[in-house]
């Protein structure tokens, strides 16, 4: 018999909107009664993830108490919802035992961010958005949704990501269960098309939603031309999380399996046949295989955007365009100096290393480099959006020997007494390869590697060095 389920909306949004996701899991086997609608305030100013979480753990206890919620239950979350689920769970089961949920769906999620978290911020956003609610729109809520936040990574690495050693964490098969379904389709309507970026549902980004997430340390305090370079340790192993990228579904779609799309059937049903799925995962080997095949499902999608005439056959009308099924990552940098203090001026070069010059520079920034996204309460961490796609069609040239991406850093100095790298340069000589045209070179890359629909972070160190003039001594 299927259990009792719990759906959590996501920012400015209400209970109701889930109406339709309770039919159709009715119309499948689950009791409506069974179905409980979770609320939270999401546009106060003064209300944090943080404290919607401790607030869930203490309305689960008392209904469990009551004997109205059962020990054991499913959680569905939309959007920002997602980041909840996982404040919750780092915060009351980090390693995953004595949870009263096995399976987190989360449909989606914002798990590293949006775009348009910055402009639900501005006074333009207040404005519209925040109107009915005294012009607040969730400020607290919003600095953690900016793309490169602070809460972002700090929460990353408490349940997926140990820069330090080999911590485990709530997630992995033999742990709780998280599934994650995205779409990579634009909204339709005139005017939220406005809004719309490739390889986006026109909110969260593909790479934003993916909890597969990696990072590295780069160092360059004791040797500018040749960094120590340290991987993150993965918090669920070898395991990975079951992804999905649906062509057809945007934002708001994502959160109707019942409704079409301008696909066929074929495409249309598979969200709720995917979120069937999930729900009734009873096993570790069952989760393993369901992320194996919804990779496969994932790369189906990505596949579209060099098969025009499949692209068009699987949508009746209002086909995407080749771009908006491309491949995309994240890489979130933060940069550091050798004594822990955020360095916030600086410049991130991409290139080729095989004919470093100023064409495969602006080769890259113009043709592969679609944002960059400085995060404005802590200018040192920047989110950098990258067309996986666009990399390996255009940027790499075999005619003029550009073969390999890399990356190095250019920082102002903040005065005339201190310098970083070296007192004569202003950035390092090293760099670090991130990527190649061929799979095994690509593979043999191990941590460095950027991969497609994954966020990357990478926090790098600098050597600060004071001129001679700063201190001297003389009789």
């Amino acid at each position: 018999m299927a259990g009792q389920i719990t759906i959590l909306h996501g920012w400015n949004d209400k209970p109701g909107s889930f109406r339709k996701l309770e039919r159709f899991l009715a119309a499948n086997g689950y009791d409506v009664a069974n179905i409980w609608l979770g609320e939270w305030i999401s546009t106060d100013d003064d209300v944090r993830i943080e404290d919607v979480a401790r607030r869930m753990q203490v309305v689960i206890e008392e209904l469990q108490k009551k004997g109205e919620l059962d020990a054991r239950f499913d959680l569905i979350g939309h959007s920002t919802a997602g980041l909840v689920m996982r404040e919750w769970v780092a915060t009351y089961y980090p390693d995953g035992q004595h949870c009263p949920v096995q399976r987190l769906l989360m449909l989606a999620p914002a798990n590293f961010g949006s775009r348009l978290a910055t402009l639900g911020n501005s006074f333009l956003g207040r404005a519209t958005k925040g109107m009915a609610n005294q012009f607040q729109t969730g400020r607290e809520m919003l600095n953690s949704l900016e793309l490169g936040s602070h809460y972002q990574r700090r929460l990353a690495t408490r349940d997926l990501l140990d820069p330090d050693g080999n911590g485990t964490g709530p997630y992995g098969p033999d742990r709780l269960w998280p599934f994650v379904i995205t779409g990579n389709r634009g909204y339709r309507s005139l005017t939220r098309r406005l809004i719309n970026e490739h390889g986006s549902d026109g909110t969260i980004r593909v790479p934003a939603a993916n909890l597969n997430a990696g990072g590295i340390t780069v160092d360059f305090s004791e040797n500018a031309k040749i960094p120590r370079v340290h991987a993150w340790s993965s918090r669920t192993g070898d395991a990975t999380i079951p992804f999905a990228v649906l062509p057809d579904r945007d934002h708001t779609q994502i959160k109707h399996p019942g409704d079409k799309t301008d696909a066929v059937a074929e495409v249309s049903e598979r969200l709720g046949q995917m979120i069937l799925q999930a729900l009734a995962c009873d096993s570790p080997t069952q989760y393993q295989s369901i992320a194996e095949s919804w990779l496969a499902a994932s790369e189906e999608t990505a596949a579209l955007a060099s098969d025009t005439e499949r692209r068009r056959g699987l949508f009746r009308r209002n086909a995407p365009v080749e771009q908006e099924v491309h491949r995309y990552l994240q890489m979130i940098t933060r940069v550091n100096d050798d004594q822990g203090e955020p360095v916030e001026d600086y410049f991130i070069e991409f290139f080729s290393p095989d004919a470093r010059s100023d064409a495969s520079l602006l080769r890259f920034q113009s043709d592969v480099l679609d944002h960059v996204h400085v995060n404005k309460l802590d200018p040192s961490m920047r989110c950098f959006y990258i067309d996986r796609d666009d990399l390996m069609k255009r940027f790499y040239r075999e005619r003029t020997g550009d073969r390999q991406l890399a990356a190095s850093i250019v920082i102002a100095n903040p005065g005339r007494n201190i310098r970083y790298f070296d007192k004569e340069v202003v950035g390092a000589e090293g760099h670090l390869l991130l990527h190649c045209d061929h799979e095994p070179d690509r593979a043999a890359l191990g941590a460095n590697r950027l991969h497609r629909n994954t966020t990357h972070y990478v926090d790098i160190i600098v050597p600060r060095k004071a001129m001679d003039r700063v201190f001297k001594m003389a009789k």
